[in-house]
């Protein structure tokens, strides 16, 4: 399967079994002969598929070298981009070389913003060996780190010029993460696929179905995108969780909840913040939290309840969908059919203590 993102900068998208040990013959169409190439990858990964990938750069003419990092969300800092880029001088990349993202979402994120910023930009290939990568963050091209202060902070857009998918990477993936993946899957299924939500509602296992949730994730990822390149409108949607979500995460350190489980919370949370405002269908968040526990995603945090929800709703402070006094929220109408909402701050405070605290607490804070 292959699609086509047309955005200011067109590239092409490959989902297709084995095609690991193809991307050599793929660099080769799109990069001059003889290229060097930067492979960037984690601890976790580069074992599995580091030299797959080397040995077809360099069967097609390619010079790879390889910067591994440590794995894990932890790694995704300024510091590791700024190793990175020293990395690229040293090797004495030019514009006409290129980098390879060959990971997860944390991978993507960080080799992306170090091809942005290196050179004032230089091309990379989106190689996502994660489901949660495969689906979402390796297509669109925002790229990113994180701030002490909060989630992807400092970023920049920059597509990439060409994202291959194995769907066969998905097999050394361990529940843990082929778990987090989904929640951003379910994600596709509430803002704009209600067939896919139908499936995934009813459906015993994901193998037999995985390259048509793939195609349908992504599919639905570039339409968003073709529409909206630099997230200043439709392309808000694909946000759907991610408000209550990235302030789990920060409010957990970044430790101990994945990115899908944490978006999984958020998508419940703020559906009953909209039936609480009469904005969304009753019963929405049940069903979602139905697919999610299907899927092996938690539907609650301790986090988000008692003394501590203030601590999540201040984390929210700097959500980048924010606008001065400001917050828009993305909520659904009924699974399938998204928008976006806009809120004072105060007031969105004010309806998370009303709608996730036990009745008499809400007025104390």
């Amino acid at each position: 399967m292959e699609l086509t993102v047309r955005t200011s900068k067109p590239y092409d998208i490959l989902i297709e079994r084995g095609s690991l040990r193809t991307i050599g013959a793929r660099c080769a169409a799109l990069f001059p002969a003889g290229a060097k190439a930067a492979v960037v990858s984690d601890s976790s990964v580069f074992p599995l598929y580091g030299e797959t990938v080397t040995g077809s750069l360099r069967a097609a003419g390619f010079a790879p070298a390889s910067f591994v990092f440590p794995a894990g969300e932890s790694s995704k800092t300024l510091a590791t981009v700024s190793g990175l880029l020293g990395f690229l001088a040293e090797q004495g990349l030019t514009r006409s070389d290129f980098v390879v993202a060959l990971g997860g979402g944390v991978t993507g994120d960080m080799a992306g913003f170090a091809a942005a910023c290196y050179l004032r930009g230089i091309r990379f290939v989106q190689v996502p060996t994660s489901l949660l990568a495969q689906v979402d963050s390796s297509v669109g091209g925002k790229t990113a780190v994180d701030l002490p202060q909060g989630k992807n902070l400092a970023g920049a857009f920059h597509q990439p010029a060409f994202v291959l998918i194995d769907p066969d990477t998905l097999a050394t993936l361990p529940p843990l993460f082929f778990a987090d993946g989904m929640g951003e899957v379910i994600k596709y299924g509430c803002i704009r696929r209600a067939d896919l939500f139908r499936t995934l509602e009813t459906a015993g296992d994901a193998a037999p179905l995985m390259e048509e949730i793939l195609f349908s994730c992504v599919d639905c990822k570039r339409e968003v995108v073709e529409h909206d390149e630099f997230d200043t409108g439709e392309r808000l949607i694909l946000n759907f969780g991610h408000t209550l979500g990235h302030a789990l995460e920060k409010a957990h350190g970044y430790t101990g909840l994945t990115h899908g489980a944490a978006v999984g919370i958020g998508m419940v949370l703020i559906s009953r913040l909209g039936e609480h405002m009469g904005l969304t269908e009753p019963g929405t968040a049940g069903r979602i939290a139905a697919v999610l526990r299907r899927w092996n995603l938690p539907v609650e945090d301790p986090m988000a309840q008692g003394e501590s929800l203030d601590r999540v709703i201040g984390a929210t402070a700097l959500d980048k969908k924010g606008l001065g006094g400001d917050l828009r929220i993305v909520l659904v109408h009924r699974i399938g059919e998204s928008f976006v909402h806009r809120l004072p701050r105060a007031q969105f405070a004010a309806l998370c203590r009303e709608t996730f605290l036990p009745a008499g607490e809400a007025g104390v804070r």
